[in-house]
């Protein structure tokens, strides 16, 4: 499997949510959970719906952009 590509039965465990996460009205929140070389994120008030895949390697370029940005 290449990061282009991702069962669709992949399970991914140990969910978590961001530590800046903020309680809102709406229960606006994204989790991210694991699966392998597999990163998942998921919409908190939807776990059983769809769920977003990316690379470690995609999802550490993002890690870090999103801290140079600070």
């Amino acid at each position: 499997m290449d990061e282009q590509t991702t069962r669709l039965d992949t399970v991914f465990t140990n969910w978590r949510k961001s530590s800046h996460s903020q309680p809102t009205p709406n229960g606006d929140c994204l989790e991210v959970g694991r699966s392998g070389a597999s990163i998942g994120v998921r919409d908190t008030k939807r776990p059983d719906g769809c769920v977003l895949v990316f690379s470690r390697n995609s999802w550490r370029a993002f890690l870090d952009d999103q801290s140079a940005r600070r």
